[in-house]
């Protein structure tokens, strides 16, 4: 089983922390890192490692879901940009990277400041020091959970 189904099972289960929201067609979570803050992920519910693998329908929706998830993200964590990636190398099981960025967020990587998110090392982004647990993971659940709740009900 792909890591992606693990945590999705983990989440059917009760047993994933950082789980935030079940849509039609994905599960939105909190990264268990937080190097970007507000990093999130947008998990397909059907395990296919492309978006043209999905019916017409599914596709057409999972996009739409993922577009409103990410808006969610750049409100609830005021951002100035958003980085969304559905890249799969690694596990091929469709999801969104959703990084919230913001100025002076490279820390010295990239040009003034300024790069992909790739160009941090992986090991610096998920540090200790970037793991969210507890009562912050609870803060930033609760405050993507209220934005996403209010943005489904004004387009509802």
């Amino acid at each position: 089983m792909c890591l992606i189904c693990q945590r999705i099972e983990l989440i059917k289960v009760g047993k994933n922390p950082y789980f935030m929201r079940e849509l039609e067609t994905g599960y939105l979570v909190i990264g268990n890192h937080q190097y970007f803050a507000g990093y999130s992920l947008f998990l397909a519910k059907e395990h296919v490692s492309e978006l043209h693998h999905l019916e017409k329908e599914t596709r057409i929706r999972f996009l739409e879901e993922m577009s409103l998830v990410q808006e969610a993200v750049a409100k609830a964590f005021a951002t100035e940009k958003m980085n969304i990636e559905l890249l799969g190398n690694g596990d091929a099981h469709l999801h969104w990277h959703l990084f919230p960025r913001r100025t002076g967020d490279m820390k010295g990587y990239g040009l003034n400041g300024r790069g992909p998110v790739w160009w941090v090392p992986w090991e610096e982004m998920i540090a200790e020091e970037y793991q969210v647990k507890g009562s912050k993971l609870e803060n930033l659940i609760a405050t993507l959970s209220k934005t996403l709740d209010q943005m489904i009900e004004m387009k509802g």
